[in-house]
Formats: structure tokens, C-alpha cells, sequence
């Protein structure tokens, strides 16, 4: 029996809009210990698996699709006890969930990327004319010098695309976003021991920039070309897996979602799954629940909300939130001018676990990075 386990923000609105789809009845406001798990399977739950959660204390709230179990992190581990004898794999699944179990170092190539002490921040470089935020470049020169000033600001990680994936988007030729990869990679691979990443998902274009001395491919759809998994196996490089729903040409034709955050988590774990069955090594793959792509401004505000729920999954969380249209939507702001409603984005996310921050304005984001990651993970010296 295959069981999917999954930590649910304690908040007792989306307690009961969880326990709803599951079929489950809940009748009072009540202020929920910090632990709440949402245990479902392809069939009905067994009644022991629940009555082993009732014994241990917990508090269950049971439906025809599944359960979400209640109480403190002590509680759920010794729940988790109770069922390794039965249920070895849930058992397994629930303690990988309450410890976060997240890789401490990311590989990328020759690369080795640590995690977890603070937010990493990726700065974007756009070739690409035609960005949505405002900041693409045509000209070569001009975009080293990007990444050169990113460099200096202390960015992470430099991120590389070369085709717009904004709403509405065309594709341009596969030659041409792999010339343009291959140009700007091959002259800023020497400057840098930095990991660069290439936002490409087509094959011919992540293999130019792999070739170049790319060391991250970020598929902003979720590997759904399995050559692409095999590619970066291959390689031995690192891989963002991002949700999109649909392609950039039709994702903002009203998208809709029965149960938001499950749907991209289960499509997530595809992905990765993709990944693995290629070779991808564990601790070289990213996920990234894809704000904006295929999403109404309420869905990106849950995603964000909710965005800690991602860490179960057992993998570096990478948000891109940067100069996005839901903020131009709030504030009514133009892209350029979208910084300070980003960075409250940005801060948000890593108070709720972001691994890896995809930004424009690399120096500012970085300052929020910091400030947060001194509130959330006690990181400042």
C-alpha cells in the first residue's frame, strides 16, 4: 500500500478546508497543537494506523479520503513508533516529515552548495528582449556586466535565460535560445566558481549551456521531457523541478485547481521521481512550486502562505517571486518599481523555509535575506 504524508500549516482555516476534502467533519475553532499531518493512501486508511494516533494522544479527524492527525511533534513521533512495526513505510514517511529531512549540501557538477544556515539568493540574467520584468538584454557585454555586479553584491547563484517564459509567450527558435545561452555561459564560466544555472526546459538548449560550464538546469516544466532527467544525470548536475500548469503561451487562461497545494506537491513529486529513475542524484535536485506560472493571484498568495508545507517533500524549497504581475496586482506598481512588495515576499518566504530566493535585485533581496534569516534561523554573525 503506497501512503502519501504530508505537514499542514496549523492554522484553523486550512485545517478545515483540509479536513473538508478529505471528508472529514470538524465542528470547533480550536487551538490546534503546532503538528498537523495530512495521511491519505490509494486505498482507505486501515483503522489501526488511526487508532495507534488516538492511543498515542493525537487528535484525529477521519473521512472517506483520508485523515488529518493532530497534536505535538513528541506525540507524532511516538505514533510513528507504534506503526514501524506494520506499516514500515509510513512510519518511515511521518518522521522524515517532523524532522524536515532536507539535504544539507546540494552537488551540481563539480559544485558543492551548503544548505540550510541561511538563504541563498540566485540573481537573475535575462537575455531575452522581451523579459516580463523589464530587465532583459540583447547585447552580451551588457549582461556580463550584469553578472559581474551580481558577483560583486554577493549572489549565490547566477541564473541564465535566454527565452521569455511570460504569459502569453511564443517559443523563439531552439538554436537561437541555445546560441544565446552558450555566448553569455562560455564567458562568465571563467570569471566564477559561482554555480550558474541555465532556465532553459528544451533539450537542445540545456545541452549548449551544460557544454558551456552550466551547472544547474532549471526546468520550469518540472522535467515532463524525460530527456531532459537523463540529460542531467548525465552531467552530474543540478536540476530545479518547477510546477507550471500548461505552457507559458496558455497558463493564465483561467487556470483552476480542485486542491491547490496537493495538486502541485503531487506533480512536484513526479517530477522528482522523473529525476530519480534517470540517475539525478537526491541531493541535486531543487523543487519550486512555481509562482505564476499557471496561477490567479490567490493561488500565488496560498502558495506563499503555505509554502513551508513543500519542506515534507524532503527537498531544497526555491521560490521565485521577484517583480511577479500578483504584485504588480497589489500595489500597482510597474515591474521595475515592484521591489519593496518582492521583498515582503521574500521575507515571508524564508520565515516559512525558503531554501534558495530567485531575484532581479540581487544586493536589496540579499539584505532581506539576511535580516529574516537572523530572525528565523538565529543567522547573523
Amino acid at each position: 500500500m503506497r501512503f502519501i504524508v504530508r505537514r499542514i500549516t496549523p492554522r484553523p482555516d486550512i485545517i478545515r478546508a483540509e479536513a473538508s476534502r478529505l471528508g472529514a467533519t470538524i465542528s470547533t475553532d480550536e487551538d490546534y497543537q503546532p503538528v498537523v499531518l495530512r495521511v491519505s493512501s490509494e486505498e482507505s486508511l486501515d483503522d489501526a494506523i488511526l487508532r495507534y494516533a488516538e492511543n498515542e494522544g493525537l487528535a484525529v479527524l477521519s473521512g472517506k479520503e483520508g485523515a488529518l492527525v493532530i497534536g505535538s511533534s513528541q506525540r507524532c513521533e511516538w505514533w510513528a513508533g507504534r506503526l514501524a512495526s506494520s506499516y514500515k513505510d509510513l512510519s518511515r514517511q511521518i518522521r522524515n516529515v517532523l524532522r524536515m529531512n532536507t539535504p544539507s549540501v546540494l552537488y551540481a557538477r563539480d559544485k558543492t552548495i551548503e544548505l540550510g544556515s541561511r538563504t541563498l539568493v540566485m540573481g537573475i540574467v535575462n537575455i531575452s528582449p522581451d523579459s516580463f520584468s523589464g530587465d532583459g538584454l540583447e547585447d552580451i557585454s551588457a549582461a556580463v556586466s550584469r553578472v559581474e555586479t551580481f558577483l560583486d553584491q554577493g549572489a549565490d547563484i547566477i541564473d541564465i535565460g535566454a527565452m521569455s517564459t511570460r504569459p502569453g509567450s511564443d517559443p523563439i527558435p531552439e538554436e537561437e535560445e541555445a546560441s544565446r545561452l552558450k555566448d553569455l555561459i562560455s564567458r562568465i564560466r571563467p570569471m566564477t566558481d559561482v554555480p550558474i544555472s541555465a532556465d532553459t526546459y528544451r533539450l537542445g538548449p540545456a545541452q549548449a549551456a551544460l557544454e558551456a560550464g552550466a551547472d544547474i538546469i532549471n526546468d520550469v516544466s518540472g522535467l515532463r521531457d524525460p530527456e531532459m532527467a537523463k540529460l542531467v544525470a548525465a552531467y552530474e548536475a543540478g536540476v530545479v523541478v518547477m510546477h507550471m500548469k500548461g505552457t507559458p503561451k496558455d497558463m493564465q487562461d483561467n487556470p483552476q485547481y480542485d486542491d491547490l497545494i496537493s495538486e502541485i506537491y503531487s506533480e512536484l513529486e513526479a517530477g522528482v521521481s522523473r529525476a530519480l529513475d534517470s540517475g539525478v542524484r537526491r541531493e541535486s535536485i531543487i523543487i519550486d512550486p512555481g509562482i505564476g506560472f499557471g496561477k490567479t493571484i490567490e493561488h500565488n498568495l496560498e502558495i506563499i502562505a503555505r509554502l513551508g508545507e513543500f519542506k515534507s517533500m524532503g527537498y531544497p524549497v526555491l521560490i521565485g517571486t521577484s517583480r511577479k504581475g500578483f504584485i504588480g496586482r497589489i500595489t500597482g506598481k510597474d515591474p521595475q518599481e515592484r521591489k519593496f512588495g518582492t521583498a515582503a515576499t521574500v521575507a515571508l518566504s524564508v520565515a516559512a523555509g525558503a531554501d534558495i530566493v530567485r531575484v532581479h535585485d540581487v544586493e536589496q533581496m540579499l539584505d532581506v535575506c539576511l535580516v529574516a534569516d537572523a530572525i528565523v534561523r538565529r543567522e547573523f554573525l
